[in-house]
């Protein structure tokens, strides 16, 4: 009988607030760096994006399997259950749902303004282009790129600030802003008790159930891997969503408001996942590196540019997606088109010959060794977790700054008219 009224209490503890994104960050670190040892691969997800527009293709009678990028690159092969990405991205959205649905947050949501879902579906096509470009999302680009030690993510992360901040002006831009709508309150004291049917609780139990069976089939059946990305899977969706993890939010209000919470939180879970890549690196577990070309710079420019337009990066949708907000439904089909325009773009555009042919892959170990390597990739996220605190003081600064000039204008003003 205790452990029964002990259920809801555990449930208020875990649920009842969104968790300590630096604590999110570092447990999603350290869980990508043993996702890669156990499946040989990194967190990713719009690779997966990239063969499910491939799939569609097919149903429009283009063969994906003629395109250089999606059969020689994405190895285009079976269902997306026959596939370690697959798995692991069926398992975020899984434990995203989970998640969502235990804290009775789940609610179908659409913007006041409906432009915002045309706005959502061009930024989520220009960031799925760019990802692919760059060979990698926030994630494989990024998050887990870097602890790689391919330089191509380092490439990639000066793109995406730069994007970012050219994002923030575009979604600023009058035109794109919009003019906000008024509405009139309810009489009387609004009440924040929550009036979320209570059964949602119970449909993350069955969630959750059912996420267990599925990976239990596919490690009975002698799929260890697949089962393995999709329990993985599972954690990466569970924590996004209670740490409220978005690579987004984390450029945009630090280019607004300052607010730096988000960018440092990033900075220490890539330290803590760069630590631990290393020794699943030296355990013998092949590295992956990427192009350091043009196109992971370009590309990570117009990845920064696209999830600000469409107001969420691909971890981002995921996971607000599940909490009901359609507008990030589209911003997801957005990224698997942009995905797609890519792969088609890389033959017929002559984009692999433009913006990739004859880069190197820099293994930063190999140019500068194992202790060269860890010291700069630390280097570089203590350097952005510097910059990201001191540009917090600068935002503030001059918002104190401005204010004081407000004020005292305002009370020149008044003398005059006295």
């Amino acid at each position: 009988m205790n452990l029964l009224h002990s259920i809801p209490e555990l449930r208020q503890k875990l649920f009842g607030r969104f968790w300590n994104p630096m604590l999110v960050t570092v447990i999603a670190g350290v869980l990508s760096s043993l996702y890669f040892g156990v499946t040989g691969t990194f967190w990713a997800v719009t690779g997966e994006f990239t063969r499910l527009a491939g799939h569609a293709m097919s149903w429009v009678g283009i063969d994906p399997h003629k395109l250089t990028y999606i059969e020689q690159i994405m190895h285009l092969e079976g269902s997306p259950v026959d596939r370690i990405d697959g798995w692991v991205v069926i398992g975020m959205f899984l434990g995203a749902l989970m998640s969502v649905l235990l804290a009775g947050q789940f609610k179908l949501r659409l913007p006041k303004q409906k432009r915002r879902l045309v706005q959502g579906l061009i930024g989520g096509i220009v960031a799925g282009f760019g990802a692919r470009l760059a060979m990698g999302c926030n994630l494989a680009s990024f998050f887990t790129g870097i602890p790689q030690f391919s330089f191509h993510a380092w490439l990639f992360m000066l793109g995406m600030a730069g994007g970012t901040y050219i994002g923030v002006k575009l979604v600023l831009h009058p035109l794109l802003l919009g003019k906000p709508k008024l509405e009139k309150a309810a009489p009387g004291p609004r009440s924040f008790i929550s009036s979320t049917p209570k059964i949602q609780p119970w449909l993350g139990l069955v969630v959750l159930v059912a996420a267990i069976v599925f990976v239990a089939v596919q490690i009975a059946g002698g799929h260890a891997k697949l089962g393995l990305a999709g329990l993985f899977g599972i954690a990466f969706g569970l924590l996004i969503q209670r740490g409220q993890i978005c690579f987004t939010s984390a450029f945009r209000d630090l280019w607004i408001t300052g607010r730096s919470s988000m960018a440092k939180a990033l900075s220490v879970g890539i330290i803590a996942a760069t630590l631990c890549t290393a020794v699943i690196i030296s355990l013998g577990v092949p590295q992956k590196i990427m192009w350091a070309s043009p196109g992971a710079l370009i590309g990570g420019l117009l990845f920064g540019i696209g999830i600000v337009v469409a107001g969420g990066c691909e971890t981002g949708w995921m996971y607000r997606a599940m909490e009901g907000q359609l507008q990030f439904v589209v911003v997801g089909i957005g990224n698997i088109i942009g995905a797609g325009v890519l792969a088609w773009g890389w033959d017929h555009w002559g984009l692999y010959d433009k913006l990739v042919a004859g880069s190197p892959k820099i293994n930063l170990v190999s140019q500068w060794g194992w202790t060269g390597a860890i010291l700069a990739t630390l280097g570089l996220m203590l350097a952005f977790y510097a910059f990201a605190s001191l540009w917090e003081k600068r935002v503030r600064y001059m918002a104190k700054r401005k204010g004081q000039a407000v004020l005292m204008k305002a009370g020149v003003g008044r003398k005059e008219m006295a």
